[in-house]
């Protein structure tokens, strides 16, 4: 898999740093909870951290979520290279549209995003993608800042459980507590555009 996240870092979609800590960085998400049936990467980029956990995770099906064509090309090739095509999915579409789309609403375990956006459009593009009981990871800044409000995130139907510390980095625990109303999420670049808060 490090030679697949190598290639990402020269096509400009890692950050910067070196891939190893980015897949230190992707195991802090692995250790927020158990093995899901089903994850989604929100905005999976060059494949971290879902690349990574579901290399940790060979019984879990995946969905690595992007927008960019250049992204999921990339995607497509690195998961055909390492054999997962009978469970991940690279799926080129806009959040907002995965959490409209029958087949994916309510089914994934996980939720994950590092980078995606701000915590609102996090929760609304992840919370409508969630089956009741499954969890959303965020990935945090390090300072321990009040950034998931309870009512909000309630009309989502999700429920804060707190930071965890996992392999240096912060990571936000979310649970989908109750189904996430229809009306979510709103249409395409609504969420950033105007926040639920």
């Amino acid at each position: 898999m490090l030679p697949h996240l190598s290639e990402a870092r020269r096509l400009g979609f890692l950050g910067p740093g070196p891939v190893e800590a980015h897949v230190v960085h992707a195991l802090g998400f692995g250790a927020t909870g158990e093995a899901p049936a089903t994850l989604v990467d929100l905005g999976s980029g060059g494949g971290v951290p879902g690349l990574v956990l579901l290399a940790l995770w060979s019984s879990s099906a995946g969905v690595l979520l992007d927008s960019s064509e250049r992204r999921t090309a990339f995607l497509r090739s690195a998961v055909r290279a390492l054999g997962w095509q009978d469970r991940v999915e690279v799926l080129c579409a806009r959040a907002e549209e995965a959490g409209r789309d029958p087949v994916r609403r309510g089914k994934a375990g996980l939720v994950v995003s590092r980078g995606f956006g701000p915590p609102a459009v996090a929760a609304e593009c992840a919370a409508p993608l969630l089956v009741v009981g499954g969890r959303l990871v965020v990935s945090e800044p390090p300072e321990d800042a009040p950034r998931w409000p309870a009512e909000p995130l309630a009309g989502l139907g999700l429920r804060a459980e707190g930071a965890v510390l996992a392999h240096g980095s912060r990571f936000q625990v979310l649970r989908q507590v109750a189904p996430c109303p229809d009306a979510y999420p709103r249409r395409v670049g609504l969420p950033a555009k105007r926040p639920l808060w």
